[in-house]
């Protein structure tokens, strides 16, 4: 047992803090809307920490350790390509933008407006079988996280059965995140994601200087130059032997993000939360401040880990270290374990119960949110367009409940069966290629192309779907069986067992495969349809379709963040702004957070071609490398410190306006997910 009386005093107060907050949440529930979206009034402060907290995850963070254990420095170096792509997508408002304004509540509601009600349930469908599946295993990962680094043991008797221990802490998390969800729905969900994602970066940074007075900077290197020659945690370009996490899964990575962007429908609440598209889209800019923080825990733990388990004068933790890992007969659950059993031997008494907060934390709100998501998707997107008669807000709030509890009891025995034998990363990317693989095309094609017609889009979900599923079959199940060294005992539970290496394509190649395909599928199909073109003006509430209502432009207005009022003068400033994307909606303080947050990346992003030109052409030796990551290292921390500061005030302010605004709003019993006649845009399929 790793765990003082200290730091079980402060994993019990969290408890009680979020029991708190659900009581509390629940008088302020009073609708379908504030059950499925907090009723639109979220603010941009107050978002990007809960948000942000419900998409971190202790899952999240376990394949981080996992990932940057084995590519290191280098890693962060690769992932750079993603920066200029992160910066575009958020300060253009790209997809966010554009769907806040349909005012959706889900994106399959958006589907049925945009293509038909057929459509919206099979997406539906498709939503919801690649979200419970890949949802399935967070329970176990996080558990195991949980058992390992607190030095619980693996397993326990109880009246003449053998109980993995898993088993209670995964039952124990559920419960609260349940109690959260079933309680409040989305405006629990909000306030308690928003306090757990303050309590996690102010956590964040204690335990780094906590490692960093255990191991220091010079240790650290030292241990990191002792990994092999071409797998390299510090050369970027010494990386031929590195598993996984090489070059390519970054470049790959990099195109089915743009292509699948607010596509996955696992923060959904989120997506339909902000009072308005502009507070949804400032919400985008700022994560990427809050990401900072994050950099200090995903990819700096995991190197003081590998420091402690390679340096001679560590020899002793490392010995435990090893013990425990080597009780653990799966590889693949040794190398995820590998980091937090690590961890567990160099933070010392209080901070130990600080880190295990900030996992249940991360856990709890990223279990409410999906338990939210996946539930409310299968009754709105499922259930209400098959039964096409509207509920009672009361039925309609205990039919999502109902639905809720279904999606948590499903996640508890998927994970008490299912052996993971995959990167968690490979396996996000072929479960969620189950629907993102033509959800990505469909949501761009539906928003931005006025010819995308549904032909389209049943195309591009068949093709982007089967692709996938097909992946997975011929992974897991069929490639076995045609190995060389096939034995019978391995071919029996191959469909589990299957391990990364014995299929050539792994998850995020294959996700690539079904995304290109159902792209082109897309665009092939809707090009053959003779369908008229949508009318993007009424699916958007812009023009003579735009609503007086919170977030909304009035009547007449555009309401397009590319143009400015047109009572402003058109010169050379003004369309500088509008090439920009900057609208009437920007006050002076969003343009200077704006042009930040664009020089700051920018400034990433030519330092990594700068950098890759220079280490090819005439090389740059480790001493350089290792000069580099301390610049790094050190200006994360500086922003990292003011980052977490000016989020605890902006968001405690927006978190006031959440409360006030929900006790004083007019609740409107029509707003509940579903799509009035005059409101579908294509003929019913």
């Amino acid at each position: 047992m790793n765990l003082h009386w200290l730091d079980w005093s402060i994993i019990i107060a969290l408890f009680c803090f979020l029991i708190w907050i659900a009581v509390r949440a629940r008088s302020l529930t009073q609708s379908v809307a504030d059950f499925l979206a907090g009723n639109r009034c979220a603010g941009r402060y107050l978002l990007t920490m809960a948000d942000g907290m419900a998409g971190l995850g202790a899952i999240t963070i376990a394949a981080n350790f996992e990932k940057f254990y084995e590519s290191g420095f280098s890693g962060v170096w690769w992932g750079q390509i993603l920066a200029p792509l992160g910066l575009i997508l958020a300060l253009s408002g790209f997809v966010i933008y554009r769907y806040r304004e349909t005012r959706a509540m889900t994106m399959a509601q958006f589907f049925e407006m945009r293509y038909s009600r057929r459509f919206r349930v099979f997406a539906g469908v498709l939503a919801f079988l690649s979200g419970v599946l890949n949802y399935g295993i967070f329970p176990a990962v996080t558990a195991r996280f949980l058992v390992y680094f607190c030095g619980l043991p693996q397993s326990f008797e109880l009246l003449g059965f053998v109980v993995p221990t898993i088993a209670p802490v995964m039952l124990l998390l559920l419960s609260i995140a349940l109690m959260l969800t079933l309680s409040g729905g989305q405006i629990a969900v909000i306030i308690t994601d928003f306090f757990q994602g303050q309590l996690v970066q102010i956590t964040i940074l204690i335990c780094f200087f906590v490692l960093l007075s255990q191991i220091s900077w010079s240790e650290l290197i030292s241990g990191l130059q002792m990994a092999p020659e071409q797998a390299s945690r510090i050369n970027p370009f010494k990386q031929e032997d590195t598993k996984g996490f090489n070059p390519a899964f970054f470049v790959i990575t990099a195109v089915v993000s743009v292509y699948t962007f607010k596509a996955w429908q696992g923060t959904q609440g989120y997506n339909a939360a902000a009072k308005s598209p502009h507070e949804a889209r400032m919400a985008n800019i700022l994560g990427m401040f809050r990401g900072q923080v994050l950099f200090l825990l995903t990819m700096l733990c995991p190197l003081f880990v590998f420091a402690m388990l390679h340096l001679p004068e560590y020899a002793q933790q490392a010995d435990v270290v090893q013990a425990t890992l080597a009780t653990i007969d799966n590889p693949q659950i040794q190398s995820q374990m590998r980091v937090p059993t690590g961890l567990s031997q160099l933070l010392p008494m209080g901070v130990t119960g600080l880190f295990v907060v900030m996992i249940i934390s991360a856990a709890v709100s990223t279990d409410d949110t999906y338990l939210h998501s996946w539930g409310s998707i299968f009754i709105q997107d499922v259930v209400m367009p098959l039964r096409n008669k509207p509920l009672s807000p009361k039925a309609h709030m205990w039919l999502l409940r109902v639905a809720i509890i279904g999606v948590a009891a499903f996640a508890f025995c998927f994970s008490l069966i299912f052996p993971l034998n995959e990167y968690i990363f490979m396996y996000f990317q072929i479960t969620g290629a189950i629907y993102l693989g033509g959800a990505g095309a469909v949501i761009l094609g539906g928003l931005y192309w006025k010819r995308g017609a549904v032909e389209g889009a049943w195309a591009a979900m068949i093709i982007g779907s089967i692709l996938a599923v097909t992946g997975i079959v011929l992974r897991n199940i069929i490639w076995p069986y045609l190995l060389p060294d096939w034995k019978l005992e391995y071919t029996n539970v191959a469909w589990l067992q299957a391990l990364p290496e014995t299929f050539p394509l792994n998850g995020t190649q294959m996700a690539l495969i079904a995304a290109s395909s159902a792209g082109l599928s897309y665009v092939v199909f809707s090009l053959l349809s003779k369908r008229p073109p949508v009318n993007m003006d009424k699916l958007l509430h812009r023009g003579e379709f735009a609503v007086e209502k919170a977030g909304h432009h009035p009547a007449g207005s555009s309401g397009n963040p590319a143009q400015l009022e047109q009572s402003e003068p058109d010169n050379w400033r003004v369309r500088l702004w509008r090439r920009l994307g900057i609208n009437q909606d920007f006050t002076k303080g969003d343009r200077f957070i704006y042009f930040f947050a664009t020089c700051f990346t920018l400034f990433w992003f030519v330092t990594f071609i700068v950098g890759s030109v220079a280490a090819v052409t005439v090389g740059i030796s480790d001493e350089g490398w290792i000069k580099w990551w301390g610049f790094k290292v050190l200006i994360t921390i500086i922003i990292s410190l003011i980052a977490t500061v000016w989020f605890l005030i902006g968001g405690i302010r927006d978190l006031v306006d959440f409360v006030r605004h929900l006790k004083n709003i007019q609740r409107d019993a029509s707003d509940d997910g579903s799509v009035r006649g005059d409101e579908h845009l294509q003929e019913s399929d």
